[in-house]
């Protein structure tokens, strides 16, 4: 064998030598690239899984937040306006809250001349005006006018408690009175054991017949007013009736108009306790009434001012020419 020959083999194993080691270094390069993805790999479906759980949560907290949110609106959007019911439900007769007894000594000729007011609503409004004329010849002649009216008030959800209407058409009727046009001698005072609450207001009231004195009172019991106007005059020579006189007349009639009221709602003492504990009391109504929806002032029979023009008005004088 030749030299040349005894050294190819040489030459082949020095071909096969080790890697170099620019081309180990790329190998742990892609190793470690390998490792990293493998890892990231794992990571991801942990990811995901806590991404649901996160999502999920979210959902429930506001779902919470939401149910929460409409329980608390739900009874604000539901709850209606509540309002005390009335005590009274009805008027009684507006002639007969004056005793027989007692027109006698008020309206002495004039007992039997019940004149009954007009109304839309015997249950709301009545009123009912006596007069008298007591003809004495040439001495002259007595001149007595009575009139009692009736205002009852429903509660409902728009005006309010029948009592708290009460009070306010109440106070009106009072001024009225203490306003009327032409007044003299103006006076007011509260007057006792007459409903919840009670006023008296006279006055005099000059005309060409003859000089009125005016008493005016003005009572509530409950959800209910009543006004009782009554005057008296001295006509063609006869003297004045006594200011003590009629305010004492005014006040009776004034008491027993209320406690024919708390009578006609199953009361029977009248003294307007302001409780409600009558026997047949009324229950709130979630609508407005339509008694209570009408203009009391523009319905009632007779306010302090009109009644007391009426009064001294037409009748002494169409009647005080009738002298012997």
């Amino acid at each position: 064998m030749s030299e040349g020959t005894m050294q190819r083999p040489a030459h082949r194993d020095l071909g096969a030598q080790p890697t170099p080691l620019r081309q180990r270094g790329t190998d742990e390069r892609a190793q470690r690239r390998g490792r990293r993805v493998l890892v990231c790999a794992a990571a991801v479906p942990a990811m995901l899984i806590a991404a649901g759980c996160s999502s999920d949560s979210g959902s429930a907290d506001a779902g919470s937040k939401s149910t929460a949110g409409s329980s608390e609106t739900s009874p604000s959007a539901s709850a209606s306006p509540t309002v005390q019911a009335a005590a009274y439900r009805k008027l009684p007769e507006s002639c007969g809250v004056v005793s027989k007894k007692t027109l006698g000594e008020l309206v002495p000729k004039g007992t039997k001349s019940g004149k009954k007011g007009t109304s839309d609503d015997a249950a709301t409004r009545g009123s009912c005006s006596w007069s008298s004329l007591d003809n004495n010849g040439v001495k002259g002649s007595q001149f007595r006018w009575l009139n009692v009216s009736l205002l009852r008030f429903d509660s409902d959800t728009t005006r309010g408690a029948g009592d708290k209407q009460a009070q306010e058409y109440y106070a009106k009727q009072i001024q009225d009175a203490q306003s009327v046009d032409g007044a003299k001698n103006s006076t007011s005072q509260p007057v006792a054991g007459t409903g919840d609450q009670a006023t008296l207001v006279r006055y005099d009231l000059k005309k060409k017949e003859g000089s009125f004195k005016q008493q005016t009172v003005v009572a509530r019991v409950e959800n209910v007013v009543v006004t009782v106007d009554y005057n008296g005059a001295g006509l063609a020579g006869e003297k004045t009736p006594s200011v003590a006189t009629l305010t004492k007349a005014a006040e009776k009639a004034a008491k027993e108009a209320v406690a024919a009221v708390a009578s006609a709602n199953g009361d029977g003492t009248g003294s307007g306790t302001g409780s409600g504990s009558g026997s047949d009391k009324g229950t709130a109504s979630s609508a407005p009434s339509a008694s209570a929806s009408k203009s009391p002032a523009s319905k009632s029979s007779a306010s302090p001012s009109k009644s007391s023009s009426k009064a001294a008005g037409a009748s002494p004088s169409s009647t005080a020419s009738k002298k012997s």
